[in-house]
Parts: structure tokens; sequence; C-alpha cells
């Protein structure tokens, strides 16, 4: 199994797995549409048939050459073709039909992943309204992200990670109705996790490696994500009793070093679904509380580097092995 910690086994950060989920944005835009309240056909509209007769084409060429003003360094020349109105042809940008009126097209995608781009985000961004596919992993975009990313509301998937982002954790998230997958890890962010971001219909928050203080939110039971990823940072204090409220979602939990303390809850017990579970280098102390022994599909348990007492040699490390369950202590 590829560890969610590394950038790269994401599984949609491949440029193959976006084109192959832009296959499907017409059907997901309807469904989005239809959420908002709004009607996928406009029989008194025209169709459009060039980029300078589509206003969103227009609004996404503003937006995409703003972007390209603000990039500092392209080793491999991706954006090289980010020339003229003709934007469903640019490198790394992915178009479909509109959620509103599908015989018109609009920028759906964008995936400049494992680019080692360097510059920022410009608040043009936030003319890509019908966005829902942001992939930027692993370049070096900097600086903070602009508040416009609000206008987005149909962004299902945003992956920033592995960048330089900096500041507090980016509220404007939190304002995006449709986001199902949020992917910051690897970046500067700092200060608390906001508990809004529980509220949220998540299916995975990678928060790992950036700057996060303060303690895990006490709502985080309410999220319905199927993998929370938290390692190295430094919340500090206890894992909230609330986790337990995760049972018919949670699949993957990864606390490693986040300065986490107290006793391990024995909600964590609950989580019946849960194949992944690592908590080491923490101060974490007391009993390995027996509830865990309910956990039927776990498949890696690591307990390591902690102070918890339980049956294992103390200083060195313990591990057994049952079919593909693998225990550390």
């Amino acid at each position: 199994m590829a560890s969610p910690l590394s950038p790269s086994s994401s599984s949609v950060a491949t440029t193959r797995v976006v084109i192959l989920l832009l296959l499907h944005l017409s059907s997901l835009f309807n469904n989005l549409a239809a959420k908002h309240g709004t009607s996928t056909t406009r029989s008194h509209r025209r169709p459009h048939h060039s980029p300078t007769s589509n206003p969103k084409l227009q609004q996404a060429y503003i937006a995409l050459q703003a972007w390209k003003r603000v990039i500092y360094s392209d080793p491999s020349n991706f954006t090289s073709n980010w020339v003229g109105p003709s934007v469903c042809s640019y490198s790394g940008v992915y178009c479909a039909p509109d959620p509103h009126d599908p015989k018109i097209q609009v920028v759906a995608g964008i995936d400049l992943n494992h680019l080692d781009i360097a510059g920022f985000l410009p608040d043009e961004l936030g003319l890509l309204s019908d966005l829902a596919l942001l992939h930027l992993n692993s370049n070096r975009f900097c600086g903070i992200l602009p508040q416009t990313l609000a206008n987005l509301t149909f962004l299902f998937e945003l992956d920033l990670s592995n960048n330089r982002f900096v500041g507090p954790f980016p509220s404007v998230v939190l304002s995006l109705p449709t986001l199902y997958y949020l992917d910051i890890r690897y970046n500067e962010f700092e200060g608390p996790v906001p508990p809004e971001l529980f509220q949220k219909d998540l299916d995975a928050i990678f928060l790992n490696n950036n700057r996060f203080t303060s303690v895990i939110p006490p709502n985080l039971g309410g999220s319905s994500a199927s993998v929370v990823v938290f390692a190295n940072n430094q919340f500090g204090g206890c894992i909230p009793p609330s986790i337990a409220n995760l049972a018919n979602t949670l699949e993957e939990l990864l606390l490693i070093n986040t300065s986490v303390s107290g006793c391990l809850p024995p909600e964590v017990g609950f989580l019946y679904k849960l194949r992944v579970l690592d908590v080491s280098f923490n101060k974490l102390v007391g009993p390995i509380p027996y509830s865990l022994a309910g956990l039927a599909h776990l498949e890696q348990l690591d307990l390591a580097h902690n102070m918890m007492s339980g049956n294992c040699t103390r200083g060195h490390l313990y591990i057994a092995k049952l079919g593909k369950f693998h225990i550390l202590l």
C-alpha cells in the first residue's frame, strides 16, 4: 500500500486520472446544477461555437493570462502554448459542457501536477467559476490563496500539495459548497485548523506536513471522511472522543508526530471500517484500549514511540504479524 503521506500516492494526482474524471464531468455538473436548483438546459439560449462568442471562455482567457503573467519559472515550458483565446487547447486545461447549457464549453479542470512551476495564484482565478478540478501538486506556487476562489462553486477536488503556500488555514475552502477532496499537505500553513472544516462533506482531508498548531478540533467526528491525515504538525492535546462518529466512513487515520497526548481513547475501537491507524511518535500514555481488538478490517496499526503500556518490551520495537495485519508497538 502506498503511504498516504507521499504526494505522488494520491489516486487523482496524475493527468491520466484527470482525463478519466473529466469524461464524467457532464453528469457531475448535471448533479451539481440540480443541487443548486438550476436547470441543465435552457432552450432560449443560442449555442456558442467559438471562444470569442463564449463569455465563459472569454473569462477563462482573462484568468489564465493573468495567471501566466505571475508564473516566474516554468522549467519544462508547459504553459508556453497559453496564447490566444482558444483556452481549451492550453496544456493542462480541460473543457467540458457548461452545467447550465451543455451546448457550450467551459473550463472544467486544470492539472499542473509535478511541473515545478513557480509563481502565485492571482485573484483572477475566481473567474473560472465552472472549475471542478484544480490539481497543482508538486510545484513552487507560493503566497496565500486568493479569496476569489470562493467563486468556484463547482469545485470538487482541490490539490495544492507540495508547494510553498503560507498563512493561516485557507478559510476560503470552507466556502466551497461542493468540495469533496482537499489536499493541502506539504505547505507552510500555520495556526489552528477551524472546526468548520469538519462540518463539510469531505471524503479526504490531507493536512499533513504543515505548521498547524493548537488542538485537533473537538468536532472531528462531524466529518464524513474516509481518509484523515494530520501527520507532522504540532496539534497537541487529546484525540477527541467524537472520533467515534466517523465509524461509518473512516478507513485511514494518520496522526504521526502531531504531539497529541493523553490516552488513546477507546472510541477509536468503534471505527469498524478502519484499515490504517498510525499514532506513532506522539506523547500518548496509558493502556492500549481493548476496544482495538474489534477492528476487524485493520491492516496496519502503529503505536510506536509513545509512552503507552501494553504487552510489549519497553524500549524495543515489538512486531507481530498475522496475515496482512501489521502492528508496531
